[in-house]
């Protein structure tokens, strides 16, 4: 996969994001628990009984053989808020879903740059590999002709079974890292996801970091959910003191009975169909202490939220000015490594140019290109860095998927590697 296609797969079916959706869900469906009570409740049943002497009430009401109760709140002050406060609560369930989603985008972006920098230095390793061979060939002419000590054989065989090993662990690193991917985007652990080799430019950066800062504050769903919070932890607040405040209910039933059991014969008139409709009022008068607590133990949370928001926005603003440093540190390591690798280059360049002469060996030759092979493996992880540096300043700025999306016009990424491609192009035959 490119880069983009696995953070649209990991988007679309990755397990964490799955389950802040059914959180989601079920916040929604929550509202709807809240406003059953305002809706008409129907219960139809039957109280059939036969009576000996007065007729006596079955669960509150007199024996029948039909019976039908409804009931519906008209007036109830805590059951609004709390609707309303289910209102909110879904949408700060929402909100933590794209919270999620940025997460996990940012996740499976590392996990891909891991993969890929694994892939790419472990081919280089496996050249290193190669040229550590033939060292070693070389070295074991020279000390049968005479011309170099065994010790030279002895770090010879150091030097290749170091670059093995190294080799070993990178394809390891590699088998972890492809693992780890297909776990991110929701396939099994016995899959593997690979990246494909891709030119991407470096995602654009805001145009400065009080500017990336502002964006942050203004974007962020960590921000807006806790914000979501305070404002239902309110509307539980203003529902617990509503308690004081008098209730209205629909009330209505009907019930149909039978003459068996001797309504004639205690009451002077006697009637089958029966039905009652009125409203139901209540009128609070001692609540008690528990009430106070109530409001109390809301208030402290609505307080720790705020001071959890109040932190939350230095911790971004904090995390913002550390990235923007990180991305200017990784910028000038990426310099520097360039360099180096330039200068290792061209001292292939020489070392070649040498041998043709007649003035320097194939040992030579091939020690250059182990040094270069080093120094492109400095030059990638550098690389490597400084995308994700970029990437995890889009991520706190809330624009990572966005950038993702729009990323080139042929649908992947293009790394800012002017010194990769030419240097690709221009690399030495072995």
């Amino acid at each position: 996969m490119t880069l983009r296609q696995a953070v649209e797969t990991g988007v679309r079916q990755n397990p964490d994001i799955a389950l802040a959706r059914l959180d989601e869900e079920k916040a929604r469906q929550a509202v709807r628990v809240a406003r059953g009570p305002f809706a008409p409740r129907v219960t139809v049943g039957s109280g059939l009984a036969y009576s000996n002497g007065f007729p006596l009430s079955i669960e509150g009401s007199a024996p029948s053989i039909v019976q039908g109760q409804v009931a519906q709140y008209i007036f109830n002050r805590p059951q609004s808020l709390a609707v309303a406060q289910a209102r909110e609560d879904a949408r700060g369930a929402s909100l933590a879903v794209v919270s999620k989603r940025d997460e996990v985008a940012y996740r499976i972006a590392s996990l891909y740059l891991d993969a890929e920098r694994a892939a790419r230095i472990g081919a280089l390793a496996r050249k290193d590999t190669e040229s550590q061979e033939k060292v070693l060939e070389t070295v074991r002419a020279q000390v049968g002709e005479g011309r170099a000590l065994p010790l030279a054989e002895k770090t010879a065989l150091y030097n290749l079974a170091r670059a093995r090993q190294i080799a070993d662990g990178l394809a390891d690193d590699q088998a972890t890292a492809e693992t780890s991917l297909a776990i991110g985007l929701g396939f099994s652990a016995e899959d593997r996801v690979r990246p494909v080799e891709e030119q991407r430019t470096a995602p654009p950066l805001p145009q400065s970091e009080e500017q990336a800062i502002q964006t942050a504050l203004e974007s962020s769903r960590d921000l807006r959910r806790l914000e979501s919070q305070i404002v239902a932890k309110e509307l539980e607040r203003r529902g617990e003191r509503a308690t004081r405040l008098p209730r209205a209910d629909l009330v209505a039933q009907y019930g149909l009975f039978a003459k068996f059991n001797n309504y004639q014969e205690f009451f002077q008139k006697f009637q089958r169909n029966n039905g009652q409709i009125g409203v139901s009022f209540q009128l609070p008068v001692l609540l008690g202490p528990g009430v106070g607590a109530q409001v109390a133990q809301t208030e402290t949370d609505i307080s720790h939220l705020k001071l959890e928001l109040s932190n939350t926005r230095n911790r971004l603003a904090a995390d913002l000015q550390q990235s923007f440093r990180d991305v200017k540190k990784a910028g000038t390591a990426a310099d520097v490594s360039r360099l180096d690798l330039e200068v290792a280059r061209e001292q292939l360049s020489v070392t070649l140019a040498q041998m043709q002469e007649g003035r320097a060996t194939l040992r030579q030759v091939e020690e250059a290109r182990v040094l270069e092979n080093q120094k492109w493996i400095a030059f990638y992880d550098a690389q490597y860095t400084v995308e994700k540096a970029r990437w995890n300043v889009l991520r706190l700025t809330g624009e990572l998927v966005a950038s993702i999306g729009n990323g080139g016009t042929d649908g992947t990424f293009s790394r800012n590697s002017q010194t990769e491609s030419q240097a690709t192009c221009c690399r030495y035959p072995r």
